[in-house]
């Protein structure tokens, strides 16, 4: 069945109502690889519930509907969809636990061709439950890579990365976060159930020699790396983020976030090591209260 544009567009996707507690706040972390140091402060914040707090990033995870496009009648090809882009503006810390309420809408299809495929665009406004409050605003976009060509579609805005300049001269700041083998194996447990990271037989149809990481790991790590690189004891001072995914990361290989300071904000790449490829590329990033560490204060996992 070839994408029925109209159909997906109008897509009703169920509201998400999640709690979660500290278990599940530690288990995201210990999914990016955070507690190589368990002596260390800056990462124990996020494994400990003495004082525990949420990486930001969490934000992505915790109220989004998992998969959506897989229920029978949206008329895509689910088996062929790949993540996009990821964005999240937060509009007031992230609770370590909590109950929250996601409401997502498909904000747009755009139709790249059938070279390419059809990008879908979605936004989630997450607001605690406990007083109703909008906690943050979750923007994604996935590729699905069998549906281009369907004709018609909305005109593609640029999303989040639509302002992003190119960075000039050597970045400020890098941090290196090495990944496990296991790593997409632990991250799964955080919400996302897509067998193309769980199963080779499903990476194989998908076009992978073997599963590759969560593009929502990937950018989970680059959030740590930026509040490793500029607010270490801090973390929710990362306010907004955003990035296009642009190469696939296998578990095992080890992400070098390279940032550079904008005026009020941060951009940032993140590269794969030794091959050299952009994993995120065009990211964007906002510290509040943007004053960086102290330059004889290494941040934890490798900053440069």
């Amino acid at each position: 069945m070839a994408l029925n544009y109209d159909t997906l567009r109008r897509w009703q996707i169920a509201d998400v109502e999640r709690s979660y507690d500290a278990r599940d706040t530690i288990l995201y972390a210990l999914g990016l690889g955070i507690g190589g140091d368990p002596c260390d402060p800056a990462q124990l914040q996020f494994l400990h519930e003495d004082g525990l707090r949420a990486l930001p990033s969490m934000a992505v995870v915790l109220a989004y509907p998992p998969l959506w496009y897989w229920r029978p009648g949206t008329t895509v090809d689910p088996t062929r969809v790949v993540h996009a882009e990821q964005g999240f503006v937060m509009h007031r810390p992230l609770p370590a636990a909590g109950r929250l309420l996601g409401r997502t809408a498909v904000t747009g299809v755009v139709d790249k061709g059938a070279a390419v495929g059809a990008l879908m665009r979605t936004e989630c406004r997450v607001h605690d439950q406990a007083d109703g409050g909008l906690v943050c605003t979750v923007t994604s976009a996935s590729m699905a890579r069998a549906d281009g060509g369907f004709g018609g579609g909305d005109a593609d805005d640029g999303g989040p990365g639509r302002d992003w300049r190119p960075p000039e001269g050597e970045p400020e700041r890098t941090v290196r976060i090495p990944t496990l083998p296991q790593a997409a194996l632990v991250y799964r447990l955080s919400g996302d159930a897509n067998p193309l990271h769980a199963d080779p037989r499903h990476a194989r149809a998908a076009g992978f020699d073997r599963p590759i990481l969560h593009g929502r790991c990937t950018f989970g790590i680059a959030a740590w790396a930026l509040v490793q690189a500029y607010c270490p004891m801090a973390p929710e001072r990362l306010t907004a983020m955003s990035a296009r995914f642009a190469r696939p990361v296998f578990p095992g290989e080890a992400l070098l976030t390279r940032m550079w300071r904008q005026g009020g904000r941060i951009a940032f790449e993140t590269l794969v090591e030794g091959r050299g490829t952009p994993a995120l590329a065009r990211g964007t990033a906002v510290i509040a209260q943007d004053d960086p560490p102290p330059a004889d204060r290494p941040a934890a996992g490798g900053q440069t």
